[in-house]
């Protein structure tokens, strides 16, 4: 794993504008499907979408996450090659549609997201949950940690930050099997804020407290997200941990396959996303983070956010394309 310093295998920055373009065309065919109730369908138009933008790219990328573990076409599965065959070779993390549900229902948070690194940068991880804890920039390396309780995580990150627990907020996914944790943060007097899905935006709430209230990421969610969120992470600065639970035997044995040979590791944030790292997301419905796809009479306006860890770059790009006669 790269310790995110540059190298001879840097991804190119000119591949940030197109991974921009790739996102944008993702979240416009899932976009059009808004608010009609069917998630599958909005989640295969885009991952359609994506797919065909990305081997148009002059790269050797490999599908390290994805949306499946086997060739489970037509998902953009591990293990998948996708590009032109030229060009550098890259890991490539999708959620061609965070919040399929949020789109099918017209709620606001839906984005369609990726990222590529340099090759063996990203972890390769199965399709199963992952504890994930995450604070944003600025604070001493290893301030909280997914051993500690969530009382002594929220009482160091107010220290941290100079002010009484009940002035942190804390974002968790709401889900019956947070509920002792929901419980555990208001104890300590912190808020909570819970919301329905999208935990890569989520995590990266915690980046700019001052905008979005949100100072810590608590709770399991999917680990595919989980590896999505630290490439962002690497790009923004802050801290994250996530440890795969991996509770049942195919679990392990998916693991064990996929070269995890310690099933209780816990991930730091470069071991989930180092070298050099881009990610893109563009907006599907409005949400906090970015504004959703905006259908014009004659033409389609995007909102899409890139970032860059080796130039530490953040990038908003409003996009208008082109609506077909």
């Amino acid at each position: 794993m790269s310790d995110g310093s540059r190298s001879s295998r840097a991804v190119p920055r000119t591949l940030a504008l197109e991974l921009a373009r790739v996102t944008e065309r993702a979240a416009i065919a899932a976009a059009r499907l808004r608010g009609k109730g069917d998630e599958k369908a909005a989640d295969q138009a885009a991952v359609d979408a994506m797919r065909d933008e990305l081997n148009g790219l002059p790269i050797r990328g490999t599908v390290v996450i994805g949306e499946g573990e086997r060739d489970e076409a037509p998902m953009l599965f591990i293990g998948e090659q996708l590009g032109r065959g030229e060009g550098p070779e890259v890991d490539i993390a999708v959620d061609p549609l965070e919040g399929t549900t949020l789109c099918a229902k017209d709620m606001p948070g839906a984005i369609a997201v990726m990222a590529m690194a340099e090759r063996g940068s990203l972890l390769a991880a199965p399709d199963v949950y992952m504890q994930k804890i995450a604070i944003g920039p600025g604070y001493p390396a290893g301030l909280v940690d997914l051993d500690a309780s969530p009382a002594d995580n929220i009482g160091a990150l107010a220290r941290a930050k100079g002010v009484a627990p009940d002035q942190i907020t804390a974002l968790i996914l709401d889900r019956p099997r947070h509920a002792a944790l929901v419980a555990e943060v208001r104890a300590t007097g912190a808020a909570v804020r819970l919301i329905s899905d999208g935990d890569i935006a989520g995590i990266i709430f915690t980046t700019s407290p001052e905008e979005t209230g949100v100072d810590i990421y608590l709770g399991t969610g999917a680990a595919p997200e989980g590896v999505l969120a630290a490439a962002a992470l690497r790009c923004i600065g802050g801290q994250m941990q996530g440890r795969l639970i991996l509770d049942t035997a195919d679990r392990r044995r998916r693991a064990t396959e996929m070269g995890i040979r310690d099933h209780d590791r816990k991930y730091e944030l470069t071991d989930l996303a180092g070298g050099d790292v881009i990610v893109a997301a563009t907006g599907v419905t409005d949400g906090a983070l970015l504004r959703g796809v905006r259908f014009r009479p004659d033409r389609i306006q995007t909102e899409t956010i890139v970032y860059r860890s080796e130039a530490g770059t953040v990038r908003r790009i409003l996009g208008e394309h082109r609506r077909p006669a």
